[in-house]
């Protein structure tokens, strides 16, 4: 087999939620791509695996509600780093980005392309771009953190931050206790505003990207939203809830956190009508911020969801490899 090059050709493709990443990259890269008509279908079938790049369907037991991809699905197109945690874990960017990093060198060098698809767009910047360069976890200091968390609540911490560093406050969202704690602890071991330990704003040196944003119409994207939404509620996302506090996970477990499962906890005594309402207005909240957040990303060029388009795109990206790739990622 061929030497792999020092810089490792990476497709990242960013996209809303329900935007429709999944099938479409079903479309390009798996084993039924050929039924599908174009140019392309079929050339890049069986070539490239999914990293996913989605910090909630990392949770077992979250299936409907985060929009796994289904067991047929993931049989023509492997994906990774889905079902890593159990809902009470942390899964960080940290977690995220050295997970990645290895998936990458692994299937570059078995001559696969690794494709790093999602919406946590906080995930891709930091895999596009390299953690952040802040001081190591100090366990004390954590715990000290977590203490003032539960006792003094989530509103403290972030007036402790935003008072030495409103911009980094002004970063993190309401509902993200981890950034928050994390902001924190940077800012007491070091004293140091926290965004001064900010990313690159560029790509890394040892990776080749192609960038790519999934774009829809603002009303098609809606109107997906809430058909998603139905089907979830349709598919038993209820019983997936009732199920997960049955297995003695809550309000305080970092997967829980996710929109579809937080709004159970937020208002429990509502109907499904009304429960189904707010998990479309949150999604259709967050979906506007990825996009905010996405069209920040480096070098990021947007298509439309048509398998020809990347099609072409990958075309031009693969036929230029160098000659010490792996042929099959030739674009030959």
């Amino acid at each position: 087999m061929s030497t792999v090059s020092s810089r490792i050709k990476v497709l990242v493709l960013a996209g809303p939620t329900a935007s429709g990443k999944t099938e479409f990259l079903d479309r390009i890269f798996g084993l039924g791509a050929s039924a599908f008509s174009g140019c392309f279908a079929g050339r890049f079938a069986g070539r490239a695996e999914i990293i996913s790049a989605d910090s909630m369907q990392a949770y077992r037991g979250m299936d409907i509600g985060t929009a796994k991809p289904g067991a047929l699905l993931l049989e023509g197109l492997p994906h990774h780093l889905i079902d890593i945690r159990d809902p009470d874990e942390q899964y960080t960017v940290g977690d995220f980005v050295t997970l990645a990093d290895g998936l990458c060198a692994n299937l570059a060098t078995d001559g696969i392309l690794p494709v790093v698809a999602g919406g946590t767009g906080f995930y891709l910047r930091n895999f596009i771009c390299g953690l952040p360069s802040g001081p190591p976890a100090d366990p004390l200091l954590r715990a000290e953190v977590a203490h003032d968390l539960a006792e003094r609540g989530g509103d403290s911490l972030r007036a402790e931050l935003a008072a030495a560093d409103p911009l980094a406050a002004s970063r993190i969202a309401l509902r993200d206790e981890y950034r928050l704690t994390r902001a924190v602890e940077i800012l007491r071991a070091t004293g140091r505003k926290p965004s001064d330990f900010a990313p690159s704003g560029d790509p890394r040196q040892g990776f080749d990207f192609l960038v790519l944003g999934l774009e829809r119409p603002r009303d098609e994207l809606a109107s997906r939203i809430d058909k998603r939404v139905d089907a979830m509620f349709a598919s038993g996302l209820a019983r997936e809830v009732a199920g997960l506090v049955e297995a003695g996970y809550g309000p305080s477990s970092p997967g829980m956190a996710a929109i579809g499962y937080r709004e159970f906890f937020a208002s429990p005594a509502v109907s499904p009508e009304l429960l189904a309402e707010a998990i479309k207005l949150d999604t259709r909240r967050y979906a506007k911020r990825q996009m905010t957040f996405f069209r920040k990303l480096p070098g990021i060029r947007w298509i439309p969801p048509d398998p020809e388009a990347l099609g072409r795109e990958l075309d031009s990206f693969l036929r230029d490899l160098p000659g010490d790739l792996p042929e099959n990622l030739s674009g030959a």
